[in-house]
């Protein structure tokens, strides 16, 4: 798991809120169980010294909530063209008078504390995407539409924990015109891109801030403890109350939900490095969601960190070679098969593995009950081939 010095995007205050009303709240927070649905394998790195913050706090005490993609369907919205030009107020201004309609603001109240966020509409029939950690184990939450001054309440149709996803429903009779936000294609990202925020930082609404994707294929903590994989990096300001809220291209489609912020151990602040939730993943999860599936993912049951120089130097591997076993969990799938503590992994499913998060990567497109070699090497030296049969993956990090 990932030790860096990150928060959430939202979630509960701190015991000593700051006077602003929006307050942030340690990752652990997010642990709370999900509805029912199996998930795969944590991959930690107890190299990784930062703590994730959510970017997105909002009032009261818990803060952020992410935004809705537009998630393939007959009556998304065409997508912008392309601003051209280099970056500039005309630039983002224009993409901002295009999207801020479609983004929303996100207030759930559990016990006597209340999370606010960012959301963001993907159709017209009031379907909106933002943070599984914004509305925690509320039923309804309340939505505001900045543009036209009106609250709603909407009920949480699902959230998935190891995505850090989740999707509400307003009626759209009681709205007036919606004005939903398309998915692009995360895949297609580049860094160096254009990025734009929407968002409710402090309580703000649907402030714009602007940057570039400055990195690709990060992992970042889910909620439930185990990784999101293909996270967005980026430079453009992310704050306390922008978590669910959509990251915008030139062409004002959503390439990710802003999730958390790096702090750099200085606090809820930001520091120029914000992470989101890759649009695909959202492509994925969000459907299924809506209709009630569960989502459930593969288990291979492994806990690991970076080879040191001594380990490598001991068994004859190369620098950049494998990941050590720290845990195999009891009964799990890997331990079934005989890996154990100390072992490196170098190779699962044929994919070379030069450290932890390549373990998880390597099955993150398999299913339970699929077979899956993995190369090892003993504490002796001896390399040898197991047989691993993947498990679903449990609600939370055992």
């Amino acid at each position: 798991m990932s030790h860096r010095e990150r928060l959430w995007s939202g979630g509960p205050a701190p015991e000593e809120p700051p006077p602003v009303q929006p307050a942030l709240r340690p990752l652990p927070r997010l642990s709370t169980p999900e509805p029912p649905s199996e998930e795969e394998p944590p991959r930690r790195s107890r190299t990784r010294l930062a703590v994730l913050i959510s970017a997105l706090a909002g009032a009261a005490v818990v803060i952020g909530l992410f935004l809705v993609l537009g998630v393939g369907r007959s009556h998304d919205p065409a997508p912008l063209r392309a601003v051209g030009g280099k970056l500039g107020s005309t630039q983002v201004g224009q993409i901002y008078a295009r999207a801020s309609a479609g983004v929303v603001s996100v207030a759930a109240r559990e016990g006597p504390g209340q999370s606010t966020g960012t959301g963001f509409l993907i159709d017209r029939a009031g379907t909106i995407v933002t943070n599984a950690h914004v509305v925690g184990q509320a039923g309804v939450v309340q939505v505001r539409f900045g543009d036209q001054g009106r609250t709603l309440d909407a009920p949480v149709l699902g959230r998935d924990q190891s995505s850090d996803l989740a999707v509400l429903r307003v009626d759209p009779s009681l709205t007036g015109v919606l004005h939903p936000l398309s998915l692009a294609d995360s895949s297609k990202v580049r860094i160096g891109d254009l990025a734009v925020a929407i968002g409710n930082p402090f309580g703000l609404d649907r402030t714009a801030t602007a940057g570039i994707v400055s990195g690709l294929g990060r992992h970042i903590q889910a909620p439930n403890g185990f990784d999101i994989d293909e996270v967005i990096q980026t430079d453009a300001p992310i704050n306390p109350g922008n978590s669910g809220g959509p990251l915008l291209d030139a062409r004002g489609r959503v390439i990710g939900v802003n999730s958390q912020i790096e702090t750099g151990g200085r606090g809820g602040g930001n520091v120029g490095i914000g992470f989101a939730v890759p649009s695909n993943t959202v492509r994925d999860v969000v459907p299924r969601l809506e209709q009630g599936k569960p989502i459930v993912r593969p288990f291979l049951g492994l806990t690991t960190s970076p080879v040191s120089q001594r380990v490598a130097t001991q068994r004859g591997l190369r620098v950049g070679e494998g990941a050590f076993v720290e845990e195999s969990s009891a009964g799990g799938p890997a331990d079934r098969a005989g890996i154990r503590y100390g072992d490196v992994v170098t190779r699962v499913g044929g994919r070379r593995v030069a450290g932890p998060a390549d373990v998880g990567d390597a099955v993150a497109g398999r299913h339970p009950g699929d077979d899956v070699e993995v190369e090892i090497v003993r504490a002796d030296g001896t390399r040898e081939s197991v047989l691993v049969t993947l498990g679903a993956r449990p609600r939370k990090t055992p």
